[in-house]
């Protein structure tokens, strides 16, 4: 809806609603110039065409109108009217219309108009009907046609949304009343006129006026578009534009993707692709962003799009190297430039040919392309004190300049729409006007000797837009499918067809042009200004078209891709269907005696498998809760090959101990499977059972009717052995004894159970709970022992003395009863163990109570180094990175290695380790130092980490460098060490200085003495560098500072020739630099200085430090803006 009203603005535009006000849109009036209400004074509401154009304007610009119709209803007896009234009903533009009136207010104490349509039951609303309509009401006196009230508003009129208009039209209590301008009041004897305006659109894109509701993208442009994760609208609209550059995507596919994984970051760009074309909803971009190695916290900044798609570039093109796609990309995107300098008055020329991915150009002080071109390839004059040196020629006057060589069938403009504004001394967005056509010709900005036999111009594809300003925006894109298409509007997760004037007029920013739209405004005091405006342009060269633009179907997808997808989406199917069917059904979980005789633990298995034994693991089940009892039993002894009359089912128990036993068997096989589980089981994820099969002896009852257990004499017991010389625990039977039988009655059953001889000495334990293992007495009977159904008994032989100095005196000692197994079982944790630089990970068991060399034995051993050479470090558990390293104590145990601290209360299992060169007794003695050598300026650098010891001196650390860098006698002479900090200098370091006194958060650099330095001369001085980006404070903090011998009275273009020699840094990097002088105060603003500076004199204290501002290409970049953008 358009809020551009005329003088009569309107406070609220609605919906009728007869149940309740629905405000749309609330618009402040707008004071009436002094001569706006001399021209209404003027004006008749009886004079329709004078109140037509007064009301409703000029068409709007760019829209065609189809229909333009008034109607007058006259209304008599205004208060014995109803609440609501249907005026009659007119046409206009084919269709029928009427005036909606609520004569005693709709929800307020004022007259309320609406227009609708006029279609009811004999004229049934044509199925998905809509008309885009601009109209006005005008309630007036017939007697006094110059006393009126008017409003007007725009609306796409729908099924949904029949009517529009005003619930506030005018106040009631006004309406009967004279006031002081007019003779009569609006409402006389209870009579007043009501003219409809309406005037209907043709709808060029299908959205005019739209409110988005129920919006189905897919339907009405045949395209989807991205979903914002949080303030990726950036990202999404360079996206689209690749997508829709189809060449771009079929090289994308060429990719060989079938057996990476889904974080490789040019399957992801493939996946994504595919479902742009496949989907009918708009794709979420979580699975690229992951595979770029972006966290939470990239999602919600906004990056450089330039800079985003070089990365991309680079990335996909490493990818594509070996492939049938090698090369693809540079013949798409890449063009040449020529650098030149030509001698005016001798014959000498230096040149170079560069290639170029995108064009940057200038908008601030250019109107348009062709204006921003020509600034491109101006020509530079280098005479006076500027002159070029010439080699062999000495300073001569030039000709200087950038030329094209060559342009790429797909050529990005980007058009330099953020700038620094020094004044301001902040970015600022350029808002400036600027035009770009839909079709131009490059050939004008090309060299002489360019090959022109293909015609260099382009079409329009693309244009990419920001609205708002730098601090705050939001991005989208305009795009052109298809050749001879229409373009279309990507705002994130929103599809809609544009019109040209979208696409270029209102993207070219400056200010609005008032009244371009057909309605009035009133005057404004300063010119509004367009916050969106066009930042990147995508022309594809018309010659080629047929060849960027390529008719691609699924087909041309890598067919992986639609077996993925129609296995993932499988999957999710069945996954929704289990849950909706999942009150239908529960989960059972089985155990038999083949569990209990695998398990190596406590209580008769792994229920969790936290112990990794799958042997010892349930059986899961997924039953029907109606099932009968009888069905579960025979899919268990099936699952057993069994019988089903062999089996019978116990229900399991939770007790208070926190251990799972058998309570008692379910014969009832008739009941449903939910009744047993309410009856029987314990709250809980899962409905546990043990299963029980008859022994193959004779007599026995094959429907469990007459066993034993029934007749309420007997208790079933299960029993564990421990086996001194294996040192292992495991499940044995069970056996069913009286409850009056002995302890030691036990005996003969053990012995015959395994094969044991009769005077075979036995010790016995009940094992309560992990913490509780009891021994037994043999004369108490079971009654007195307190054992009950699924009581765990362990037992083992008694260990004579010899045997138990043999098991004691072993590396590592063994445990010679069962109850010191249990406690060291209750201590037992599986490590995983990582490598913090190299090597293999595995997995060791051990045990809490294991000190810090007892576990480097363990490791050591399985590493085949010496324990003595390993050093541990803790797990973050949240980054899974090394966190500390652990300090070796004589009192620490692995427990407390493991133990959570106050403040992070999650406990992890696994630790880093690191073999290292020297005995960690020996490392403790010694300092590690990073040290970066720097061996050709600070372009060219090595870290090297020494160890020197704790009590040395610097001039202890220089031999050490020497052999680490390999580094010369002469060379060592003329070495220094300084120390920085973020980016900064701190201090030079002397050779007595103490290694101690380094601190660990500071940055250590060693570098040869420049001769410069070594040879300066009367009034040289020198000052401290740094790199910073737009401002001081956002300075590099990674970057290395320097320091710079300054000459007196020496122009800064020959400074900047020593700086290159003493940075190292050569070509474009060096050339992007812009140089200044910062003050000590950290919010001063730099002086930038040009080539007939002179630092010396720019330079007024000595505190004072020579500044390199440039773009931050290292990762870790604090500054959002410093080029942050990575794709891993």
């Amino acid at each position: 809806m358009d809020t551009n009203d005329q003088n009569m603005v309107v406070e609220e535009l609605e919906t009728s609603d007869d149940h309740g006000k629905q405000e749309i849109a609330i618009i402040n009036p707008q004071p009436m110039e002094e001569d706006q209400v001399e021209e209404k004074e003027q004006i008749s509401a009886d004079n329709f065409e004078e109140m037509k154009k007064h009301l409703l304007g000029e068409p709007i610009q760019d829209l065609e109108v189809i229909g333009e119709a008034h109607f007058t209803w006259e209304i008599e007896g205004w208060r014995s009217m109803e609440r609501k009234v249907h005026g009659p009903v007119f046409e206009c533009a084919g269709n029928p219309w009427r005036i909606l009136f609520f004569p005693y207010g709709n929800g307020y104490n004022c007259a309320s108009l609406y227009l609708e349509h006029g279609f009811d039951e004999t004229n049934k609303t044509p199925e998905n009907w809509y008309s885009c309509a601009q109209f006005g009401l005008v309630l007036w006196n017939p007697r006094e046609p110059t006393h009126f009230a008017a409003h007007m508003a725009t609306h796409r009129f729908t099924l949904e949304e029949g009517d529009w208009g005003f619930t506030r039209f005018a106040e009631l209590p006004r309406l009967f009343h004279k006031d002081d301008e007019h003779e009569r009041p609006m409402v006389e004897d209870e009579r007043a006129n009501i003219t409809a305006y309406v005037r209907v659109y043709k709808d060029p894109t299908g959205v005019l006026w739209h409110n988005f509701i129920n919006y189905d993208s897919k339907k009405e442009t045949g395209f989807v578009g991205l979903k914002n994760q949080g303030a990726t609208c950036y990202l999404n609209s360079l996206l689209q534009s690749l997508y829709f550059t189809n060449e771009f995507r079929k090289a994308v596919y060429q990719i060989p993707t079938e057996q990476e994984p889904i974080t490789n970051s040019a399957l992801a760009l493939q996946r994504l692709f595919y479902q742009l074309q496949t989907s009918n909803e708009a794709v979420g971009t979580h699975e690229l962003t992951r595979s770029f190695g972006w966290e939470t916290r990239h999602i919600f900044e906004q990056q450089d799009v330039q800079e985003l798609n070089r990365k991309l570039m680079e990335s996909l093109e490493e990818k594509m190297k070996g492939t049938e796609a090698e090369n693809s990309l540079a013949k798409m995107f890449v063009g040449k430039t020529k650098t030149y300098v030509n001698c005016i008055n001798v014959d000498y020329t230096s040149s170079r040919v560069e290639d170029f991915w995108d064009i940057q150009l200038n908008v601030r002080n250019f109107n348009n392309l062709d204006e921003s071109f020509k600034d491109y390839i101006a020509v530079e004059t280098l005479d006076g004190e500027n002159k070029y040196f010439a080699e062999g020629h000495g300073l001569q006057d030039a000709k200087k300049g950038v030329i094209f060589e060559s342009f790429p069938e797909i050529l990005h403009l980007h058009l330099k729409r953020f700038e620094y504004d020094i004044n301001r001394d902040c970015m600022m967005k350029v808002n400036d006007h600027y035009e770009f056509p839909l079709e131009f010709d490059a050939e004008p900005y090309l060299s002489e000797d360019a090959d022109k036999s293909e015609p260099y111009k382009y079409s329009l594809h693309g244009v990419l837009v920001h609205s708002g300003d730098f601090n705050a925006g939001h991005y989208y894109a305009f795009l052109k499918p298809n050749k001879d298409g229409h373009f279309y509007k990507f705002d994130d997760d929103r599809v809609t067809r544009a019109t040209i004037r979208e696409v270029t007029e209102e993207n070219f920013g400056g200010d609005y042009n008032t009244g371009n739209n057909g309605l009035r405004m009133a005057p404004r005091a300063t010119p509004l200004k367009r916050s969106m405006s066009a930042y990147m342009l995508v022309y594809l060269r018309q010659s080629r078209i047929d060849h960027i633009l390529p008719p691609l179907g699924e087909e041309d997808a890598p067919k992986h891709l639609k077996e993925r997808f129609e296995k993932e989406r499988e999957e999710k199917e069945a996954k929704r269907r289990e849950k909706e069917e999942q009150h239908l059904y529960l989960q059972v979980q089985v155990i038999d005696n083949t569990h209990f005789k695998s398990h190596e633990g406590f209580d008769l298995a792994a229920w969790d498998d936290t112990d990794g034994e799958p042997a010892a693991s349930p059986r899961a089940y997924k039953v029907l809760k109606n099932d009968p009892f009888g069905k579960l039993v025979a899919r268990v002894a099936n699952d057993m090959n069994e019988t089903p009359e062999r089996v019978r089912l116990w229900s399991m128990v939770n007790r208070q101990n926190k251990t799972v036993r058998p309570d008692q068997p379910i014969l009832d096989l008739d009941m449903t499977v939910e009744d047993a589980c309410t009856k029987f089981g314990n709250k809980g994820p899962y409905f546990r059972l043990w299963a029980e099969v008859a022994p193959p002896v004779d007599g026995m009852p094959g429907n469990w009717s007459q066993a034993p257990l029934n007749s309420g004499t007997h208790i079933v017991i299960f029993l564990k052995l421990f086996d001194p010389e294996t040192q292992t625990l495991r499940g044995i039977n069970h056996v069913y004894m009286k409850k009056n039988d002995k302890v030691s009655d036990l005996a003969p059953v053990i012995m015959s159970e395994m094969g044991w001889p009769s005077s075979t000495p036995l010790k016995l334990y009940e094992e309560i709970k992990p913490s509780m293992i009891e021994p037994m007495k043999p004369k108490q009977t079971f009654s007195q022992a307190e054992i009950q159904d699924g009581d765990i008994i362990c037992f083992q032989k008694q260990v004579s003395e010899k045997d138990a100095t043999a098991y004691l005196s072993s590396d590592p000692a063994r445990f010679i009863d069962a109850k010191e197994f249990y406690e060291n079982m209750t201590n037992r944790v599986l490590v995983k163990f990582l490598p913090k630089v190299e090597g293999k990970t595995f997995d060791l068991q051990l045990n809490k109570k294991m000190s810090y060399d007892q576990i480097a034995a363990r490791v050591g051993g399985f590493l085949n180094v010496p324990p003595t050479h390993l050093r541990f470090w803790t797990m973050n558990h949240h980054t899974g990175s090394p966190r500390s390293v652990i300090k070796r104590t004589a009192n620490q145990v692995l427990s407390q290695i493991l133990q959570p601290s106050y403040h992070n209360y999650i406990s992890t299992t696994g630790l880093f380790y690191e073999v290292l060169e020297i005995a960690l007794s020996e490392l403790e003695t010694k300092k590690l130092l990073k040290i970066t050598w720097l061996s050709d300026g600070i372009s060219s650098s090595e870290t090297f980490d020494l160890l020197v010891p704790k009590s040395g001196q610097v001039q202890d650390v220089l031999p050490i460098l020497q052999q680490k860098a390999g580094l010369d006698d002469a060379v060592m002479d003329k070495i220094r060490i300084f120390e920085g900090h973020t980016g900064k200098m701190l201090k030079f370091l002397v050779p007595e200085f103490s290694v101690a006194g380094i601190a660990d958060y500071v940055d250590v650099f060693a570098e040869k003495v420049p001769d410069e330095e070594l040879n300066m001369e009367d009034g040289d001085r020198v000052i401290n560098a740094f790199h910073f980006y737009r401002e001081p404070i956002k300075v590099h903090p990674r970057g290395i500072p320097f320091r710079f011998v300054v000459k007196n009275g020496e122009i800064f273009k020959q400074t900047k020739e020593r700086l290159q020699k003493r940075t190292g840094l050569k070509g474009k990097p060096f050339e992007k630099i812009k140089f200044a002088v910062v003050k000590k105060s950290q919010f001063s603003k730099p002086q930038y200085l040009e080539d007939d500076d002179i630092l010396s004199d720019a330079i007024t204290d000595e505190d004072d430090a020579l500044g390199l501002d440039h773009v931050d290409k290292s990762k870790g970049s604090i500054w959002r803006t410093e080029g942050g953008v990575f794709i891993k």
